[in-house]
């Protein structure tokens, strides 16, 4: 099995996608995990770690001088130097309290992928909503371009008055994040 750098980054960020929650590929000697949303811990600190994680060691692809995945003796010899090292895990950040300017009532908008929030179909188009408009049911609100894909994102249903707009035009948004709060009718 060949699987260079750029084709594994891209097979985490489909994977981050999906609901599937762990991958193995198989070839010959060399076996590739990928697990999304498990714990790791280190003496005194514990964390989340990012979606995918991979079990081999991104320095062991770095060391190998092709661009595709080494021999099994290389990929060991350079995970078995990784692993001995502690890893450091960096520390959860905590969400912040919701200010107490937001409304119980009012309903988020939330981005249903990763990608990059838009408020308009196009740099010289006016954007789809304001702070203040009034929205109907399944109105297109902004658009996620996530991998050169545009993503029309509505206001499912709900219809009411645009009170926040919580992202900047062009800014990277996560899967779950609340991009907009609807004041419903």
């Amino acid at each position: 099995m060949q699987l260079d750098l750029n084709q594994l980054c891209d097979l985490l960020t489909v994977l981050d996608k999906t609901g599937i929650s762990e991958l193995t590929l198989k070839s010959g000697d060399i076996e590739l995990t990928v697990r999304k949303g498990i714990l790791a811990s280190s003496p005194g600190t514990s964390a989340a770690l990012p979606a995918a994680v991979a079990t081999v060691a991104p320095s062991a692809l770095a060391a190998v001088a092709s661009p595709t995945l080494a021999s099994p003796a290389a990929v060991d010899q350079n995970l078995a130097a990784d692993l001995a090292a502690p890893v450091p895990v960096a520390p959860v950040a905590v969400p912040a309290a919701v200010p107490a300017s937001v409304d119980t009532k009012w309903v988020p908008i939330i981005s249903p992928m990763v990608g990059t929030f838009y408020r308009a179909a196009a740099p010289d188009e006016p954007p789809f909503v304001n702070v203040g408009d009034r929205i109907k049911v399944n109105q297109t609100v902004c658009i996620i371009e996530a991998m050169k894909l545009m993503n029309e994102i509505d206001a499912d249903e709900v219809s009411g008055q645009v009170m926040e707009i919580l992202v900047q035009n062009g800014e990277p948004v996560e899967y779950g994040q609340v991009l907009m709060r609807i004041n419903p009718d």
